[in-house]
Order: structure tokens, then C-alpha cells, then sequence
């Protein structure tokens, strides 16, 4: 499939409440839960406001005009935060584009910004069943922490 990396535009912010929903993992068997779970406060810090801090990245994949998915990052207070210098990735795509590879390609774009813009490392949170751990590890993320749900990844950069 053909398609290109670009940022997000100002405009296009309200599409992220869609990928933070697409973002939540939710195990084979398991009903997805209602759209309307985004609003909740823990959720919400990984939207609201968003363009309004320098650390406010956001990346898409596009084929077509349409947007297929985005990896944002953001520095935050989510379950993925290891410090105030450090920004928390969220990332997600359709399902009918998954395991295509633009995943992978999105957090190798974003991890590039983030080491072009001085960052040393970023972070994120993954529930240890979902199969994009073995990506992350393939792009140089490492368990730092855990509990009995998820690992807390960092990427050094």
C-alpha cells in the first residue's frame, strides 16, 4: 500500500480522539468498550489541549486522503510517564491497516523528530498481551517497569 508520513495539521486535531480510541487494547473475546470511555479524565490527558505545548508531536499516515492511522506523543502525566523531560507515546491505526507495517513506520518517524529535536528518551505503556510489544521491542523499547497488566517501555535516544 501506497501512502505518506506528514503531521498532523491544526485542523485535523479531532481526528486523535478517534485514534485514542482505536489505541485501546482490547483482548480476543472481549467487547470493545463504548466510544464515550475517551472522555474519561485518565484518557483524556492524551488529547485535550493537544497542540498547545511545544512538546506536542503528531504524526499520520495517509493513502488515498485519508488518514490511516497517527502515533502522537506529548509530555503527560499518563500511565506511561517516567519524568518531565521525557514524552509518552500513543499510537494506533484502522484495524483494516494493521500488521501492513505503517505502524512500525510511524514510531520510527516520530522516534527520528524526537531524537532530531534533543530528546534522550521517550516512554509508553502496552498491556503485556497485546502483539505490538514485539514491535516496540524491535524498535529499541525495554521494559523499565511493570505491573501486572502492562510494561512502561523507554526507548533511549
Amino acid at each position: 500500500m501506497n501512502y505518506i508520513i506528514r503531521e498532523l495539521s491544526e485542523d485535523e486535531y479531532g481526528l486523535l480522539e478517534n485514534f485514542l480510541y482505536e489505541a485501546i487494547f482490547v483482548p480476543e473475546g472481549i467487547p470493545a468498550p463504548p466510544k464515550s470511555i475517551v472522555r474519561q479524565p485518565e484518557l483524556q490527558i492524551y488529547i485535550k489541549g493537544f497542540g498547545g505545548n511545544k512538546d506536542d508531536l503528531c504524526l499520520v499516515a495517509e493513502a488515498d486522503g485519508k488518514v490511516l492511522g497517527a502515533v502522537w506523543v506529548r509530555i503527560m502525566e499518563d500511565y506511561g510517564h517516567i519524568d518531565d523531560e521525557t514524552p509518552s507515546f500513543a499510537i494506533s491505526l484502522y484495524k483494516e491497516y494493521r500488521g501492513q507495517g505503517i505502524g512500525t513506520d510511524l514510531m520510527q518517524n516520530m522516534l527520528c523528530v524526537l531524537r532530531q529535536r534533543g530528546y534522550r528518551q521517550a516512554s509508553l505503556s502496552v498491556q503485556k498481551a497485546n502483539y505490538a510489544v514485539k514491535m516496540y521491542r524491535k524498535l529499541g523499547f525495554e521494559i523499565v517497569r511493570e505491573n501486572r497488566e502492562e510494561y512502561i517501555m523507554v526507548c533511549r535516544l
